[in-house]
């Protein structure tokens, strides 16, 4: 029996390969342009370090058990993704270019060719160009354009935000994607598919500072009057947490990564003195029980050597006294107690935890920090120009397992 047909709406993928989970989100997009998930899949990543491939073989069976749950809750075949790609090898430059209007009239060809121009900037043999992002248009000398097409003058110029990565990062992900029989309509970087998900346009217009805290890397964002400024990542995240628990309270690391989700604290003056937790030993030693207060202990410094190092990079960027809408915080690891009032201490801006919005479908699901990237890619590839269609009805697990044996994956 087929299923459903799915054709009357778009379908479309994001899938968010992380450092501890590899999410796949299918979203309904709707003709007035809002997004419904109709289904999620979800597996434990184990072949990425620091946001980066390091392990072709385990992502790949990740990104399949993902895929498939994805395409049972969701009763489709999905043929198609938009992709994340993050890790401390993505940079970012504020370029500009200058082309001449061809007809006194700017058309779509003279907007492709100021971007061209813009782009024509030196950078390292090992990087790509993943992302040319317009953030305003100038015309005969008259900036803070917006939509230039079908407006009047002699020159046009576009200032941009290139984001680049490297390029085999960016190969090995395509080559994952591709061993899953899956084709990518779309690289995007997680910061910009983040950001899409949890930021409003007054706090983008205001200027604001997205910070999304994986388990790998820290992943920035910066935007001012409406368009992105700055991007970086810090190697600093969810997994230093729970290996300096692991180090500290000598348990083993899965115990430790439990601890931290039930009863860690990123402010010692939250958690309370009398509380005690059971803290599992290694190999067969009795368990013991501490303070509360002594795991806040072990992680509140490493919360704050955290957001000083965002510090530090805001202050590099320039965007410091700029974020005037403050802090953003998303990402499983900013789920943690205490990182927004930590946050406030630290950055004296306003600070506040953000979740996906503008949401449809499994809200009650998607409704969380951990899936900020994921329903960004969505939001994001269904705002570019074209929308592929990344999912055809099923065909049966039969049809799937005929293509596979005869070599078409």
């Amino acid at each position: 029996m087929k299923m459903a047909k799915k054709h009357e709406t778009k379908l479309q993928v994001g899938l968010d390969i992380g450092t501890s989970k590899v999410v796949a989100i299918v979203g309904e997009l709707h003709p007035d342009g809002s997004i419904e998930v109709v289904g999620i899949g979800s597996s434990p990543s184990r072949g990425l370090k620091r946001g980066v491939v390091v392990d072709i073989e385990s992502t790949v069976q990740s990104i399949k058990r993902a895929i498939e749950e994805a395409e049972l809750m969701a009763g489709c075949e999905i043929q198609s993704v938009y992709v994340g790609i993050a890790g401390s090898h993505i940079r970012s430059i504020n370029s500009d270019g200058i082309v001449a209007i061809k007809d006194k009239e700017v058309s779509k060809t003279d907007v492709e060719k100021v971007l061209d121009a813009a782009k024509a900037v030196p950078i390292p043999n090992d990087q790509k160009v993943l992302h040319v992002l317009p953030q305003e248009y100038v015309i005969d000398g008259q900036d803070g354009i917006r939509h230039p097409i079908g407006m009047s003058g002699v020159r046009l110029e576009a200032r941009v935000h290139l984001i680049t990565g490297s390029e085999s990062a960016a190969q090995n992900i395509t080559k994952c994607v591709a061993r899953c029989g899956l084709s990518v309509d779309q690289m995007i970087v997680e910061q910009l598919a983040s950001s899409t998900a949890v930021l409003t346009e007054d706090e983008k217009e205001l200027g604001v500072c997205m910070v999304d805290i994986g388990a790998g890397t820290t992943d920035i964002a910066v935007f001012t009057q409406g368009a992105i400024r700055h991007v970086s990542a810090i190697p600093i995240a969810g997994d230093q947490v729970t290996n300096d628990i692991a180090v500290s309270m000598r348990t083993p690391t899965q115990h430790a990564e439990d601890i931290k989700l039930k009863y860690a604290c990123a402010l010692r003056q939250l958690a309370s003195a009398e509380e005690t937790i059971s803290v599992p030993s290694v190999g067969d030693r009795q368990p013991r029980r501490l303070a509360r207060q002594t795991l806040a202990e072990v992680v509140e410094p490493r919360y704050e050597e955290l957001f000083s190092l965002v510090q530090a990079d805001l202050q590099r960027s320039g965007y410091i006294d700029l974020i005037a809408a403050g802090i953003v915080l998303t990402g499983g690891a900013s789920r943690m107690e205490g990182a927004v009032e930590l946050a406030e201490e630290i950055f004296h801006v306003p600070v506040r935890l953000g979740v996906p919005v503008d949401v449809a479908g499994l809200r009650e699901v998607v409704n969380n920090p951990v899936h900020a990237t994921g329903v960004g890619l969505l939001q994001y590839g269904s705002n570019t120009d074209f929308v592929a269609d990344s999912v055809m009805e099923s065909e049966g697990w039969l049809h799937r397992f005929k293509k596979w044996f005869l070599g078409d994956y």
